[in-house]
């Protein structure tokens, strides 16, 4: 992935991955990088998942568990709520849209 990726685009494409990989199952914070870096997403500094995860909870979206860890501290596990679930079928639904846009506006372009 590219570093130069404005992170403002990034923050809110990384929010719906999230939510699409936590439909599958709990995670915690540091599963959820290796499990981002393993569809592409391979230079998202750590510090940047955190604060996503933070906001995706006071939003309802997600909602965190401390469960203990045979390896050290507790992990705070994430899984989707009720909310949750509905937007991150909105997030496949718009992403969809906007994918097929900018890649027709993309194709008409390398067509002239």
């Amino acid at each position: 992935m590219n570093s130069k990726i404005s992170s403002q685009m990034l923050k809110g494409i990384l929010s719906g991955c999230i939510l699409v990989l936590l439909s599958k199952k709990s995670l915690y914070g540091y599963t959820l990088g290796v499990e981002l870096a393993n569809v592409g997403f391979k230079n998202v500094p750590k510090g940047t998942i955190y604060p996503l995860l933070l906001n995706l909870e006071k939003k309802g979206l997600i909602q965190g568990k401390s469960v203990p860890s045979p390896e050290g501290p507790k992990r705070k596990y994430y899984q989707l709520t009720e909310q949750g679930m509905v937007e991150k079928e909105t997030f496949v639904e718009e992403w969809s849209l906007l994918k097929n846009s900018v890649e027709y506006l993309l194709q008409k372009e390398n067509d002239k």
